[in-house]
């Protein structure tokens, strides 16, 4: 139990303009960073105690060679909103674009009520998914 405890209270991450940065470890320290360019997949899975917590673990897979994920986060209570904000930045990367440009050229306003806007509207579906599934009783 104490190992967890460790492990939970040394866990760090980030994300930023270019990709997911992840530390952990009190004696032995990891640090992986991934570029969003870099990910290939994005796994999200739920055992049945994850599942009636309302949680789950998101793997970030890259084209490294191996079979396991580069990054594991575990214990996400938003699981979705992040795949899709993970989805968002891979693909505004590897079009060259950023996603806000894109979004101007469509005929929208860039700029920071953009990415407000994005936040508000996942904020809302995800409202509205868990809403749905008190209502619905299902775990």
């Amino acid at each position: 139990m104490t190992v967890l405890y460790i492990k939970y209270r040394t866990m760090r991450f980030r994300f930023d303009d270019e990709g997911v940065w992840k530390r952990q470890g009190l004696l032995w320290r990891s640090e992986v960073n991934v570029a969003y360019r870099r990910i290939q997949d994005i796994h999200l899975t739920n055992g049945i105690i994850q599942r009636w917590l309302g949680l789950a673990t998101v793997s970030i897979q890259t084209a490294a060679g191996s079979s396991t994920a580069e990054v594991t986060i575990e214990g996400v209570l938003e699981a979705e909103a992040l795949r899709d904000y993970l989805y968002t930045k891979m693909r505004g990367v590897r079009e060259g674009t950023p996603v806000v440009a894109h979004a101007a050229e469509n005929g929208s306003h860039a700029g920071a009520t953009d990415d407000e806007a994005l936040a508000l509207l996942v904020d809302i579906r995800d409202s509205l998914r868990r809403l749905e599934t008190r209502l619905s009783g299902r775990p």
